[in-house]
């Protein structure tokens, strides 16, 4: 593009580089390697002499497409996209530190980043600390001495902690470290850690950017300079590589992102407010919400709330599995994210995994729900609430029935 495009124009045009038989839509380049005029050019390009694409691991004009674009949208020089958001994660990582470094991270961390912080890193002989990511002093008193990196998500996955992102990377920043931001659950629509300070952000692409359930895929930004000395030997070498094809549904998937991730949002907005008028619910958190603990730092740095309501129900686990096996709209899931509802019980699926120590710290119990809230009409998706709300207080047989 020619020049700077608002978001949802940048999500359906930034990045497409046409063939020579002028496409309208994205050319699926799909192939493993590719082939050189001569012997010399081969040489060339492997010296990084000329520029021409070798083989799909290293990059593909599709991949490099969706690359682009991302980059566009989140207002960062440079990006690489990996085949699964954990993919993205482990290799912004694991490409900066060494042995005898020092990783701080926030204590709120998806399941599998949790396990890559407390079980990998030590393996190698790096440390790591965590911390309570609301807590400020606490992020102070762990980066008052030299660190590698700094790993967190805002919001957190699952409770909606909000991290304030410029204070922290100015700490990070004065101990010598990178701040690694997971923004997946605000997505580069609502939120741009960039802008706050944080060096490299993160992304599983399966989520709001497919937003469909079709294709797995995760991406890498940051500084250009970053990219191409530190991740990109690292991905290159270790082949976390996205398939073409999943790039280029997830490129058809960006172009109606906008819509959606805005749809959502309002959805959840409406239907948090619903929840928390429920006798059956015991909390409900939403960032916009001013029940929510940290609202103002969630508008002083997202556009909106979001897409995912997180709520506690009375009556722990039994009651949880209640609700949702009552449900008839809304599908049981551990995706996000995406054009259909779904729901998760974090303690027995995303953070299973996560000592029930740690779960509590985290305010995770076994009440907690997960919701991502989808496309479907908003009443409705609120009838099918409402409906298993009120199978809760009918016999088991009865409520079996419903489903």
């Amino acid at each position: 593009m020619k020049r700077t495009y608002r978001p949802a124009t940048t999500l359906v045009h930034a990045g497409q580089v046409r063939s020579n038989f002028a496409e309208n839509a994205e050319a699926l380049f799909l192939t493993s390697g590719f082939v050189y005029d001569d012997a010399e050019q081969a040489a060339a390009t492997f010296r990084g002499e000329v520029a021409h694409y070798q083989y799909s691991r290293f990059g593909n004009p599709t991949v490099s497409m969706l690359e682009a674009r991302l980059a566009a949208i989140e207002g960062a020089e440079a990006c690489r996209a990996t085949a699964t958001g954990m993919a993205a994660v482990h290799a912004a990582i694991l490409c900066h530190v060494k042995a005898g470094d020092r990783v701080v991270a926030s204590r709120a961390l998806f399941g599998s980043c949790h396990w890559i912080v407390t079980t990998l890193l030590p393996r190698y002989g790096i440390e790591t600390v965590l911390v309570d990511g609301a807590d400020i002093a606490a992020w102070g008193e762990a980066l008052a001495v030299p660190t590698a990196l700094v790993l967190l998500e805002t919001p957190s996955n699952p409770m909606l902690d909000i991290i304030d992102l410029r204070a922290v990377s100015d700490l990070a920043h004065r101990a010598g470290a990178i701040v690694v931001v997971d923004n997946v659950f605000a997505t580069p629509l609502l939120q741009r850690p960039l802008e706050f300070g944080a060096d490299v952000v993160v992304y599983s692409a399966t989520k709001h950017m497919d937003g469909q359930g079709r294709v797995l895929g995760g991406a890498v930004l940051g500084r250009k300079e970053w990219i191409e000395t530190t991740l990109q030997p690292f991905t290159r070498n270790t082949g976390p590589a996205l398939s073409p094809f999943n790039a280029w549904v997830i490129l058809k998937g960006l172009e109606t992102m906008a819509l959606r991730v805005a749809q959502s949002c309002r959805s959840a907005a409406t239907i948090a407010d619903h929840l928390a008028g429920q006798a059956q619910v015991a909390r409900v958190l939403y960032p916009f919400r001013a029940d929510h603990p940290q609202s103002a730092l969630a508008r002083a740095q997202m556009s909106d709330g979001g897409t995912l309501v997180t709520f506690e129900m009375k009556g722990g686990q039994d009651a949880a599995f209640r609700l949702m096996n009552a449900l008839d709209l809304i599908v049981i899931s551990n995706n996000l994210g995406d054009s259909k509802s779904m729901m998760t019980h974090p303690a027995t699926t995303t953070h299973s995994k996560v000592p029930p120590a740690d779960r509590a710290l985290l305010g995770i119990s076994e009440g907690t729900i997960r919701f991502s809230v989808g496309l479907e009409d908003v009443a409705d998706l609120i009838d099918d609430l409402d409906g298993a709300l009120a199978a809760l207080a009918q016999p088991r047989s009865v409520a079996s029935a419903r489903r």
